[in-house]
């Protein structure tokens, strides 16, 4: 009788963000994003930290497939779409970013 009981165990509860790093959200940033072998689309960064980011793009992107970000400066920085959902695609950079375009993309100026 004591076989019903044995078939659970304790779950611990989900994380709801499993980011190892915070985002840092940005003001109004905008970005081109392609994905190889078809031509760059406008999109808005949306926030970042130096693993990632999350940028709004009509685009459709398929989990895994590779892409270029284009940040201002002309720095491309290459990526993999780990999310795609209502528009936006969630990012993880191939290195962490240089700390002076990390600084530039999160720089508040009034």
């Amino acid at each position: 009788m004591g076989l019903m009981n044995s078939q659970y165990r304790a779950v611990a509860p989900a994380l709801v963000d499993q980011r190892q790093v915070y985002r840092h959200a940005v003001q109004i940033q905008r970005t081109k994003i392609r994905q190889q072998g078809k031509t760059a689309t406008a999109g808005e960064l949306i926030d970042v930290s130096i693993y990632g980011c999350r940028v709004a793009s009509d685009q459709i992107f398929a989990e895994g497939a590779r892409i270029w970000l284009g940040f201002d400066g002309g720095q491309s920085v290459p990526a993999t779409a780990i999310w795609c959902k209502g528009g936006h695609v969630g990012c993880r950079f191939d290195e962490t970013i240089d700390p002076k375009l990390f600084r530039a993309l999160t720089l508040i100026s009034e």
